[in-house]
């Protein structure tokens, strides 16, 4: 049986789709009789799901947002906790601890590792979290590759790891970042280029987006934006690390590794949020 997160997350999957393909902006009728929704239906699945109406939402759905939100909400690295913790910006009280694997477990491939699996709902769809006892070390979402393909990606990143089903295990920490309350440990398996992208990341305030190159400046790297991109795509910890926050300076999405739809959503979801907030 779908639950009701991946129930509206399939409806804006297909609203996505819609929107891209359309001359111009549709109306919520014409929105609520292409997915086959009423339109009372289709505006309680809306703002049941980010809190706006289906016609201000549509407005972050737009290609154009990314440009937009770069325009207006590019963080510099200088300003970005103060961004994140003051004031109305500040959308929730989710505290993260992290700590990275040490570089020669990370060259064993996740050997003597053993790491717990579990699938959870999130907003957007099924997604499978993994975690050792240090904290999550991978989430991928299932809506674009499926759940063997989101499963596999993140196992052949450690394959002489041992796999443990027990979502009971990761449970308390998934329900404190899907509520964004509480504490959530991360334990980060990756190369030290990798740990520095993934760190910069965590410091960039949800609602806001910056840039490759300057995620490659505060590496210390600045000439290195391809290997920054590289990296940024490889970060295993979807939405909590948020690689979703990373665009092109020209305000094109460049690429998502968990599908750009899932980009999309993800960015208009907070986007609409923080101006909710706001």
């Amino acid at each position: 049986m779908q639950d009701q997160h991946s129930y509206h997350y399939a409806v804006i999957r297909r609203a996505i789709d819609l929107i891209d393909a359309a001359p111009q902006p549709l109306s919520l009728e014409e929105l609520a009789r292409a997915v086959n929704l009423s339109p009372a239906h289709f505006q309680r699945v809306f703002s049941a799901w980010v809190g706006v109406s289906a016609k201000r939402y549509q407005q972050y759905l737009m290609l154009g947002h990314a440009k937009t939100l770069l325009r207006d909400r590019c963080t510099t690295f200088d300003t970005a906790v103060q961004v994140g913790l003051s004031g109305s910006s500040r959308l929730h009280d989710l505290f993260l601890r992290w700590e990275a694997m040490s570089p020669g477990a990370f060259a064993q491939a996740g050997a003597d590792v053993t790491i717990f699996e579990g699938w959870f709902d999130s907003p957007f769809g099924a997604m499978i979290v993994m975690g050792t006892d240090r904290g999550i070390c991978g989430i991928a979402f299932a809506s674009e590759m499926g759940r063997d393909g989101a499963r596999a990606d993140l196992t052949d990143r450690w394959p002489q790891a041992h796999f443990v089903q027990d979502p009971d295990r990761l449970a308390p920490w998934v329900q404190a970042f899907v509520a964004q309350r509480g504490e959530t440990k991360l334990h980060l398996i990756g190369s030290q280029l990798q740990i520095k992208v993934w760190e910069a990341l965590l410091n960039i305030p949800s609602g806001h987006v910056t840039t490759y190159s300057q995620i490659a400046h505060r590496t210390g790297s600045p000439r290195a934006v391809r290997a920054v991109g590289t990296a940024v795509g490889r970060n295993p910890i979807s939405w909590i690390i948020p690689c979703h926050r990373a665009l092109r300076k020209s305000g094109d999405l460049g690429g998502y590794h968990w599908g750009l739809p899932v980009k999309r959503a993800l960015l208009a979801y907070e986007g609409a949020r923080a101006d909710a907030a706001g």
